[in-house]
């Protein structure tokens, strides 16, 4: 069974880090793109931040300058970096793999993320 479980979510004050992590089983992802996506309450989900299959990195503009994502193949696992957060940073994350930036064939479950003001 194939499955990407993301971990490392929780509850910080404003200008707090937190590092999300996403461990994929059942098949070896250092093929895919992988994302992260997020989506706060009463919002559509939103592209954060991906890492191509080559090691292009890419993120949101709203994220640009305090988020870091990174890979470790031999893992399995995709990492989030999340420094200086704020409240508007509050969502579900969810971690998702495919063949290129932002197209997901797999997702997570999510993992939830809230920073208080």
């Amino acid at each position: 069974q194939v499955q990407l479980v993301e971990s490392g979510g929780g509850l910080v004050q404003a200008g707090g880090s937190l590092r999300l992590s996403c461990a994929g089983s059942g098949r070896t992802f250092s093929s895919d793109a992988m994302d992260w996506f997020r989506q706060a309450p009463g919002k559509e989900r939103e592209f954060v931040s991906a890492v191509s299959r080559s090691g292009t990195i890419y993120y949101a503009d709203s994220v640009k300058g305090r988020f870091t994502i990174s890979r470790d193949n031999a893992k399995n696992t995709v990492y989030l970096q999340m420094n200086s957060l704020k409240p508007e940073d509050t969502a579900v994350y969810y971690c998702a793999a495919g063949p290129v930036p932002r197209i997901a064939n797999y997702w997570g479950q999510g993992t939830q993320v809230t920073v208080s003001s």
